[in-house]
């Protein structure tokens, strides 16, 4: 039986007005698999799985408590929007009209801004075996257009399927890209660079976006044949870094290969040969975002649980509409106009490998 329990987690105290509590959601499987969120950003705190020794390992790096992760500036677990990635310079044109949002990581307008959907205490309700988080974001905010509700859904199946559903609509044209900022690394949250650089990686993809200095996409889309970009086929991580520029890592958006009914289809698996954890990534989205904690401390940085967590020691997949989006217009299209219904699925899938 699928269960979802419900305990405080802080306080959070907005200036001016009553402090309330910070919710935190408990879902479990018959699997034994358990996954926690907060209405602090829409978030995923924890996920613990089976190891190919049947132990459970928590995938998913954290902070122990509310008052970490609003001083967090990794956007651990979050819900990112309300457009996610890089804006360049902050600004875009939207029917002929100059929009400007906030720079808040100069020269570029970063995950909605100096205050996004990250910094924010959702509303939530529990449905069944599923926890749905609120946030209504006002006209204005972080420079946006309109106002635009958004929900997003957690539920974990019996199978292992942790899905993450969004929905938005808002009053005004507007554009939407949300995703989650998971750092994930399958031999444990605290285990490290060493462990992560030993993961198998797919990517169900034939071309990435290419990226300045300032990891903005220049709307150049490249062949990933023949370089350290290629994950068609399964190779392990470090085997990828070692082709790239010395010190470099990955923050790319690949153009995912999907299937033509445009439902969902995977985006990509990784496999973790210390644990045997599998994770496959699927979506109905054009695009994913393949992160290796560039920019995670290079001397650590404390987590949960008394853990370290150090650069290049965890990935992210952000499933995602194409990054700056607003700016290119030959890119999939990010605008929300009254009266539709933005939707995106994501689904982290678990199993174990014992090939590894």
């Amino acid at each position: 039986m699928r269960t979802v329990a419900e305990d405080n987690f802080g306080v959070h105290r907005p200036a001016g007005q009553p402090a309330v509590p910070v919710r935190r959601f408990t879902l479990t499987n018959p699997a034994g698999t358990e996954a926690q969120v907060i209405n602090y950003g829409a978030r995923l705190t924890s996920l613990k799985v089976k190891d190919k020794h049947g132990r459970l390992v928590d995938v998913v790096l954290g902070e122990d408590s509310y008052e970490k992760y609003v001083s967090n500036t990794c956007y651990f677990g979050c819900t990112v929007g309300r457009v996610a990635n890089r804006i360049a310079g902050g600004k875009f044109v939207l029917n002929g009209q100059e929009v400007n949002v906030k720079v808040n990581r100069p020269p570029v307008h970063l995950h909605g801004g100096q205050v996004g959907f990250d910094k924010q205490l959702w509303g939530s309700h529990v449905e069944g075996d599923s926890v749905t988080f609120t946030y209504v974001s006002r006209h204005g905010e972080e420079g946006y257009p309109g106002q635009l509700t958004t929900h997003v859904t957690y539920q974990l199946t019996d199978d292992n399927q942790l899905t993450i559903r969004y929905r938005a609509m808002s009053d005004r044209p507007t554009p939407v890209n949300l995703t989650n900022h998971t750092y994930w690394n399958l031999a444990g949250h605290g285990a490290g660079r060493d462990e992560l650089l030993r993961h198998q990686v797919t990517i169900n993809a034939a071309t990435y976006l290419e990226v300045d200095e300032n990891c903005l996409v220049t709307g150049r889309q490249c062949s990933v044949n023949g370089s350290g970009y290629d994950f068609r086929v399964s190779r392990p991580l470090s085997e990828a870094l070692a082709a790239l520029p010395p010190g470099g890592g990955f923050d790319n958006n690949y153009c995912l290969e999907r299937p033509g009914d445009g439902g969902v289809g995977t985006a990509a698996r990784v496999v973790s040969p210390d644990s045997g954890v599998a994770m496959e990534v699927l979506t109905d989205q054009p695009g994913v975002q393949f992160y290796t904690g560039n920019f995670l401390p290079a001397d650590g940085a404390p987590g949960k649980e008394g853990a370290t967590y150090g650069r290049q020691g965890a990935f992210c997949l952000e499933t995602q509409k194409y990054p700056d989006a607003v700016n290119h217009p030959e890119f999939p299209s990010t605008i929300v106009n009254p009266g539709e219904l933005y939707q995106h699925t994501c689904i982290y899938q678990f199993s174990v490998d014992n090939s590894c």
